[in-house]
């Protein structure tokens, strides 16, 4: 992040209400806005959701002159005549490569009550906007920094509802966009909704699927003709006809065109018909000509600047009196000068302006705003390289010294944009490409894996070093595999580790570990053959943790007991603790069914990213922690994780994730028993997906509705769902290699309740020839499960002894209780009540604890029909509690203040206050004392 010498922001403190909020009794200002009756509607909801029920962000996009901008200026006047507090920033192009730029101007007039936010907060945020004594080249920990920007705000909303105005957001730097996207997250207990505006085909990945969406589209007919009889002279005859065509209901172009129309006199519109965007950025330039010489020099130079701050263009032009030079542009409707600041009319007007201009006019733009900065290094440095007409080393060091400050401070998207910048103006070509590749890995951090295709995809025509070209390939396989494009991604890791298995073993086999995690999703056994035949040609590269997940990942049930092995010697002989280290460690234990070795291990990973910037990776290692956390029965800590990771993954682009979370909490809603929210999740996750190239998520996708359906009684439909985690072969054969085993035993569960066990027996089969003989005790009790279900004679209660026989099946508890309670079932149905009590018992215990309310309804029947008096317990009020919920509960229960619960969760105090008013009432309590109380009485009935 880089280290501004900000303007002060106290000094600005004491207008904020007056500048930037109507007052109370004023009525919103504003003339008419027609056809947009829709879209004031949303608005006016959003405003209502301030402080009352409802969304509380709205992301409002359109073409550029739909009138966006227009709307957030009634949203802000509406604000004001409802008391609220309107805090607003405007996306600049010029300032976009400025890690923190845009949420600096958002949040400036809160900067002065830092000082009374938490210690560890307050110093993230004065170092990152560089206040008071801050030390500029500090690391700055990503999450304090946002999670002080978030008690900054809920602090400021508690006294007043706020109104967080973000337009042109698609010209916002990467850093403050992760850091609004973080904010936008955590507004639901705060007195403070979000507005964010942007160009439809440029919406923020942050923001593009995950929040609702109000579209401002083209005018009707009717009210596109109602905007054209209200100017000033409204044009006729075929010229009306021919701008209706063309404006095709873009109201900015309406406007723009019978303007045009009636300043140069013509009875018709001019010039061929252009791309609409095109079009008016070349109709906003054509009053320049008309202005004096000093008016266009000023408005080339704000143009240039990007920033609204008047200050800069006087620095940069001491000869000029700014103001009183950009009065004929302001009359002519381009710019508008109030406060200190000078705001273009539209952000096309800057395009307009700068196209207009010849390339020396704004190069020397751009050198004379270089020359005023000079004590602002970051900005500086960026004119410089707009200036340069070639490669040129000193701007470029400078560059790159900006994208050390700005990685140093967690802005990993503001280093990348730097360092790219860089490498295109280093002229040694050797120093070129390590910049590219350092630009690369810096948006890999940043968790922008097509940013790190188009770097990487340059190299091989840069250089033909083989150790420069092997890096480009594994960050852009890395870049492959994150966005679900396992194929592709394999075809250009495997290459680089056959090519580098003589030169650089360690490389060949770096290349193989990243590509294993791709050939796993991706779930094609045509893979485990290239593997073992790359693994052969690599020979023995001391790379253990390597070793250990490509042989984990590709052979976990027919090679487990030499995967296992390896991942012992790996963990052995390890003594480094770095998150990619851990988290390699972390799935192959839980590929090879080591479940509580993944949770110990991956929540050591997760405790390291939780202290530095790693979006990206901390939502693929938050992930496998929520799998292996469900599959050890703490489903409560397995929900949390999953929606953290969740949140990681749409703020960092990681499909793979964005996918996978959201099918893991349907099978919790499942499990739970919830089977209409399971199907609408785990449908709503995969919109969009293609599932044939990720078997991984397809199986865990029909697993997950197969689930939902046995809970909903459908047993036909649950049946052909789990069936399709295998082929239709004669002999059929897993979708994937590992996870579809999994399903075996609810596969047989359904088929006995459907009468579909002679397909299912089919099915079992293969499955155990394809297994081979070493078999995890987890594998051994789904497969003897399956068997004893299907079995049609009294071998089926050998294998249910079988089943349960190995105590390591405690480690999985769920799937252990579904093997009591069906054993329970059988022995009862042979009228063996005595033995199927305690196996039932203990199954109902189990789902009890867990929270798996259908089976552990469906397991009290059974123990009723067996003779014993069983009663389900009342729902404990606690149950009624969200993880989150759970999780503050408990905090405030050991007498921990709501900030010290806020730092201790990343959320805010506010947050944490909200949390406890919902929890009170659902507990039947009214009081923070009472907690402990009330949650030790109810420690029988933990919540999974």
């Amino acid at each position: 992040m880089a280290a501004f010498d900000w303007q002060n922001p106290l000094q600005d403190q004491a207008t904020e209400t007056r500048t930037n909020v109507h007052p109370p009794d004023r009525p919103a200002p504003g003339p008419e806005i027609m056809g947009r009756d829709r879209e004031l509607s949303g608005l006016a909801r959003l405003l209502d959701a301030a402080d009352g029920a409802g969304p509380k962000v709205l992301v409002l996009t359109g073409e550029p002159g739909s009138g966006k901008s227009t709307l957030v200026e009634w949203a802000a006047a509406q604000a004001g005549s409802r008391r609220l507090r309107t805090l607003r920033v405007r996306g600049s192009e010029g300032e976009s490569g400025l890690c923190l730029a845009g949420v600096h101007q958002l949040l400036r007039p809160l900067l002065g009550a830092v000082d009374g936010l938490p210690e560890r907060q307050r110093d993230a945020l004065s170092a990152a906007f560089g206040l008071g004594d801050a030390d500029g080249e500090a690391p700055v920990d990503p999450l304090l920094l946002r999670l002080g920007a978030l008690t900054l705000l809920s602090d400021a909303a508690a006294r007043q509802p706020l109104l967080l105005l973000v337009d042109d957001a698609q010209w916002l730097d990467l850093g403050s966009l992760d850091l609004l996207a973080f904010l936008a997250r955590r507004l639901d207990p705060e007195r403070a909704v979000l507005l964010l505006a942007s160009r439809e085909e440029a919406v923020p990945a942050r923001f593009d699927r995950d929040f609702p969406h109000l579209v401002v589209g083209p005018l009707e007919p009717t009210a596109a003709v109602r905007l054209l009889d209200a100017q000033p002279i409204p044009p006729q005859g075929r010229a009306r006809t021919e701008i209706l065509q063309q404006a095709a209901g873009n109201p900015l172009a309406l406007i723009e065109l019978s303007r045009a129309l009636a300043r140069d006199g013509s009875t018709t519109a001019h010039g061929r018909p252009l791309p609409l965007t095109s079009r008016l950025e070349h109709l906003f330039a054509a009053d320049l000509p008309t202005l004096p010489l000093e008016a266009r020099r000023t408005l080339l130079l704000v143009a240039t600047a990007g920033t609204a701050r008047l200050s800069d263009i006087l620095l940069a032009a001491p000869d000029l009196d700014a103001a009183k030079a950009l009065l004929p542009a302001e009359e002519a409707g381009l710019v508008r000068v109030e406060g200190g600041q000078v705001t273009l009319r539209h952000p096309l007007v800057r395009s307009a302006v700068l196209q207009a201009a010849a390339f020396t006019e704004r190069r020397e733009a751009h050198l004379a705003l270089a020359a005023a900065l000079a004590h602002e290094p970051d900005r500086r440095a960026w004119h410089l390289a707009a200036a340069a007409l070639g490669p040129d080393q000193e701007v470029a060091d400078a560059l790159a010294e900006t994208a050390e400050r700005s990685r140093a401070r967690g802005g990993h998207a503001a280093a990348a944009a730097a360092l790219e910048r860089a490498a295109e103006l280093t002229p040694d070509p050797a120093q070129h490409t390590k910049r590219l590749l350092a630009a690369a890995e810096a948006a890999m951090y940043a968790g922008h894996p097509q940013w790190v295709g188009e770097l990487t995809d340059r190299v091989p025509g840069l250089t033909e070093d083989p150790g420069l070209r092997a890096r480009a390939a594994l960050l852009g396989g890395w870049a492959l595999g994150v966005t679900l494009r396992h194929d592709d991604a394999l075809a250009v890791l495997l290459p680089v580790a056959e090519s580098m298995a003589g030169p650089s073993p360690a490389l060949a086999l770096g290349a193989l570990s990243t590509a294993a995690t791709s050939a796993y999703n991706s779930g094609d056994p045509f893979y485990q053959g290239e593997f073992d035949r790359l693994c052969a040609l690599i020979g023995h590269a001391d790379e253990p943790v390597a070793q250990a997940w490509i042989h984990a990942a590709l052979h976990p049930h027919t090679r487990r007991t030499d995967a296992l092995h390896r991942l012992e010697r790996a963990l052995t002989g390890n003594a480094d603790d770095s998150v990619g280290v851990l988290a390699a460690l972390g799935a192959a234990a839980w590929v090879l069914d080591e479940s509580e070795l993944a949770v110990r291990v991956l929540g050591q990973a997760m405790d390291q990213m939780r202290r530095a910037a790693t979006a990206g990776t901390n939502a693929t290692v938050g992930q496998a922690l929520a799998l292996s956390l469900f599959e050890t029965g703490s489903w409560t800590a397995a929900r949390t994780s999953a929606e953290d990771a969740y949140q990681a993954a749409a703020e960092a682009g990681a499909d793979n994730v964005t996918v996978g979370s959201p099918l893991l909490q349907a099978t919790l809603h499942a499990v739970c028993g919830d089977h209409e929210a399971a199907r609408a999740q785990a449908q709503e996750a995969v919109r969009g997906i293609d599932l044939r190239k990720s078997r991984s998520l397809h199986v865990r996708y029909r697993h997950a509705l197969g689930l939902a359906a046995v809970v909903a009684g459908d047993h036909d439909n649950a049946y052909d769902l789990l069936r399709g985690t295998f082929t239709r072969d004669f002999k059929p054969l897993p979708v994937h290699y590992h996870a579809s085993v999994y399903c075996l035993g609810d596969l047989a569960a359904a088929a006995v309740r459907a009468d579909r066990t002679d397909d299912a027996r089919s099915v079992l089969e293969a499955a155990e020839h394809s297994l081979g003989a070493t078999r995890s005790p987890r594998v051994h009790a789904v497969v003897r499960r399956a068997a004893a279900l299907l079995s049609d004679s009294e071998d089926a209660e050998q294998h249910f002894i079988s089943a349960l026989a190995d105590p390591a099946c405690a480690r999985w508890p769920f799937e252990l209780g579904l093997t009591r309670l069906d054993f329970g079932e059988w022995l009862r149905r042979r009228r063996r009540t005595t033995e199927a009590r305690p196996m039932l018992s203990g199954a109902l215990e189990i789902f009890q604890r867990l929270g798996a309310q259908p089976w552990a309804e469906r397991t009290a029947a059974e123990l009723r029909a067996a003779g014993a008096p069983v009663s389900l317990p009342a729902a404990s009020p606690a149950a009624g509690l969200t993880a989150q919920e759970r999780q503050i509960a408990e905090l405030a229960a050991q007498g921990l203040t709501n900030r010290d619960i806020a730092t201790r969760l990343y959320v805010s105090p506010r947050t944490v206050g909200y949390h406890l008013h919902k929890i009170f009432p659902k507990l039947g309590i009214s009081s923070r004392h009472q907690l402990r109380d009330f949650l030790s009485s109810d420690a029988g009935q933990p919540p999974g």
